[in-house]
């Protein structure tokens, strides 16, 4: 019974499009720095994670070509996250949450000020047995690599969960460390996540910040200039982007997988 629904699932999952479904138990998602799922939904039992394999953009010198493909993809997501949520619901009739690939994320101290999500779908991968870690910090997927996303429904259905990924995906290799503009992964195991910003969201809540202070010292004068410069401009096209990319090494150089 329990298997034929996994199967249903799995099924209709891939019929929309994405690469790879895998199924996890929510007593196997380990992430200290997220709230446990019993907070989220105290009924839930099993992860369907869902993978998306990065276009190409992410190779591109053109960080807003790079940028619209993150766009693209996370626009397909945000559509399979709800319908499959919806069938899980309608279908299959088991109650289903979807959860946030990105924002909104809680901004208060205590979360890093927006660092540390209400949910981690890197670690709701390795639980569904979609892949492991790799020295980037990204999940290695066995066929497709590190240019992978991934996204979570949350069920009370009982479901049997996928064998985890035991083999070292990584090659060591090393590139996503040389590569890296910020240096934020210097250090094994941990990405230094101002480092990594700095590079990767110039035009973020940092850049605002260091942004607006400098504006309210400045002149009159100074002021009306800076209102039209460039970065004045990127700051309030973010605004409406929300995260803005312009860093894809990590993706981009890792040779591993696909």
């Amino acid at each position: 019974m329990r298997a034929a629904l996994k199967e249903k699932i799995k099924n209709y999952a891939l019929g929309l499009g994405l690469d790879d479904v895998g199924f996890g138990a929510v007593a196997d998602y380990k992430s200290k720095l997220s709230p446990r799922i019993e907070t989220i939904f105290p009924k839930a039992k099993s992860l369907v994670v869902m993978t998306f394999k990065e276009l190409s953009n992410c190779e591109s010198d053109n960080a807003r070509i790079a940028m619209g493909g993150r766009l693209d993809i996370m626009e397909f997501m945000k559509s399979s996250n709800y319908k499959l949520a919806r069938y899980l619901e309608r279908d299959c009739g088991v109650k289903a949450m979807s959860t946030p690939l990105s924002y909104p994320l809680n901004m208060a101290p205590e979360s890093r000020f927006g660092l540390a999500a209400d949910f981690s779908q890197r670690h709701a991968a390795i639980a569904a047995g979609l892949g492991n870690w790799g020295r980037s910090n990204l999940v290695i997927h066995p066929k497709l690599g590190s240019r992978v996303l991934f996204s979570t429904v949350l069920t009370e259905a009982e479901l049997p969960p996928d064998p985890p990924v035991t083999e070292d995906l990584c090659i060591h290799c090393n590139l996503c460390v040389e590569q890296c503009p910020g240096k934020a992964l210097d250090e094994e195991g941990k990405t230094n996540e101002m480092k990594c910003l700095k590079y990767s969201q110039p035009f973020g809540i940092a850049g605002s910040m260091k942004f607006w202070s400098k504006f309210a010292a400045a002149t009159p004068d100074e002021q009306k200039k800076m209102l039209g410069t460039e970065e004045f401009m990127s700051l309030y096209q973010a605004q409406g982007i929300g995260f803005q990319y312009f860093c894809f090494k990590c993706y981009a150089q890792c040779p591993a997988g696909g």
